[in-house]
């Protein structure tokens, strides 16, 4: 017989049992959709994280005090290192290569009251880069400026969240609240940003950073962190060892400080999702191997059930080879039907997902796709193989008996 002809009576055989079929054919359908599904999934996530990361500022360096390093010495004990400064960050902005901006930032927690209202809510210590930074915009009002800082202004720039908790509908702009018993003239209120990596970028009260130094270190001219930002993703190496040798210029030649840059962090996040789907796809394959001893079972049962035809064929002159090539080309088949409908079950799944919850970017690979479909057919063709073999070596003078 020609290729179409072996197609045709594959088809033909698994059309006559269409119930048998279809559940032979489920294990190979479940095991395509989830390994389609659970990579979609994956990358989903990692897209998710990046966007989440490209919505707190893009070309960031993260500087920290404290040398973070794996190393045979004894570790940088707290207290040993110097802290990072304001002039450090005044430092930066006016010397190093390949910076944008620069905001230093003082971090803390506390208690914003109006009135008979109040909400506790993390507070920060920032200059007007904090904006470009951070990538923020000021829905009313304006920002913190440099004649703040200078002058020691108390004023500050509240989140939608707060707003509401504590002004409702009410303008907010000019109004005083006391922030940590410290009254302070609000003088904007931010642009909704929602949940960047899960910080309420909307519940938060940003005040001058020499504000933020008095009320949280007692007026020490130290930092949380400092924020730079490179003129462009191919500037961020340049930025990053500019941003080096100045730092270590202010701390005496000593690098007592962790630069941190968002490559390598989104490196670290890729290796991680890159493992998270490869464990997810080897999990969800046991169910095509599942699915592969289902069509092994039962093309086994087919080869008891036609002992008599294929005593027929070999009779009327079909070889060892034109049998055992037609039950492997219907296990085949069998698989390829699975795959396809399991392919299509990927789609919908992810086109509910993406409906139900928009945020997130579930996409059906094509790798995965390609790969999920030759695993199911290399199922077909593995399992396939000892039915076709048991129908090849049919005895036909004793499959003419056979009842």
């Amino acid at each position: 017989m020609n290729p179409y002809e072996y197609l045709r009576v594959a088809i033909d055989s698994v059309a006559q049992n269409k119930v048998r079929s279809f559940l032979t054919m489920l294990g190979v359908i479940i095991g395509v959709m989830s390994v389609i599904l659970l990579v979609a999934l994956g990358e989903g996530a990692q897209t998710f994280v990046e966007t989440e990361f490209a919505g707190m500022g893009t070309n960031i360096l993260m500087i920290t005090p404290g040398k973070q390093e794996t190393s045979g010495m004894m570790p940088i004990m707290a207290g040993s290192f110097r802290k990072l400064t304001y002039r450090n960050a005044k430092q930066v902005a006016r010397r190093a290569r390949g910076v944008k901006a620069v905001s230093p930032v003082v971090l803390g927690a506390g208690r914003v009251r109006y009135g008979d209202h109040r909400r506790d809510t993390m507070i920060i210590g920032a200059t007007p880069d904090f904006l470009t930074v951070r990538n923020l915009t000021v829905g009313q009002g304006r920002f913190i400026t440099d004649q703040d800082i200078q002058k020691h202004r108390n004023v500050c720039v509240i989140g939608t969240t707060v707003k509401k908790e504590l002004f409702g509908d009410e303008n907010a702009i000019s109004k005083q609240v006391s922030i940590n018993r410290r009254k302070h003239i609000i003088v904007g209120v931010m642009e909704p940003k929602g949940m960047m990596l899960g910080l309420n970028m909307d519940d938060l009260t940003i005040i001058p950073v020499v504000g933020g130094q008095l009320m949280f270190y007692g007026g020490e001219d130290a930092l949380h962190q400092i924020l730079v930002q490179a003129n462009s993703p191919d500037e961020i190496d340049i930025a990053l060892e500019a941003t080096r040798e100045v730092l270590k210029a202010e701390h005496d030649y000593i690098e007592d400080f962790t630069i941190t840059d968002q490559k390598s962090m989104m490196d670290t996040f890729g290796k991680i999702f890159l493992a998270l789907k490869i464990m997810l796809a080897g999990i969800a394959s046991i169910s095509l191997l599942v699915g592969g001893i289902g069509i092994m079972n039962i093309m086994l049962v087919s080869v008891r059930e036609r002992t008599k035809e294929v005593g027929i064929r070999k009779a009327v002159g079909a070889t060892r080879a034109d049998v055992g090539f037609q039950f492997a080309i219907e296990s085949i088949t069998l698989s390829a039907i699975g795959g396809g409908i399991g392919i299509l079950m990927a789609f919908l799944s992810a086109f509910v997902i993406r409906f139900f919850f928009p945020q997130f970017p579930v996409y059906c690979a094509g790798w995965a796709i390609a790969t999920a479909f030759l695993f199911s057919l290399s199922v077909g063709v593995f399992f396939g193989a000892y039915p076709a073999y048991k129908a090849a070596s049919v005895d036909p003078v004793e499959a003419l008996r056979y009842e």
